[in-house]
């Protein structure tokens, strides 16, 4: 989907574990399901790939939690943009 944006909620960091939760923000249902997938297969792919090249990135274990939200009109909507880093 194109109407795709991610805010990172949390991240706390110890000497052995960096935890990461994660929303993945939608604009439609239709979309949602594009990017959970058959039985959350897609996002399960999503989380693995992005854990494993963040790993890489810091050097530690990373626990990766992911949610997708619902959220008509969020690209329209300048507070939502600009907290994802969108500067208007």
């Amino acid at each position: 989907p194109y109407a795709v944006g991610v805010f990172i909620e949390q991240f706390e960091e110890t000497k052995k574990l960096t935890s990461i939760l994660a929303t993945i923000l939608v604009e439609k249902d239709s979309q949602k399901g594009i990017i959970i997938g058959k039985s959350g297969s897609r996002l399960k792919e999503v989380g693995q790939l992005a854990r494993e090249e963040m790993e890489q990135l810091f050097g530690m274990k990373i626990y990766l939690e992911m949610w997708v939200k619902v959220q008509a009109g969020w690209r329209d909507n300048p507070r939502i943009l600009t907290d994802l880093g969108y500067g208007l």
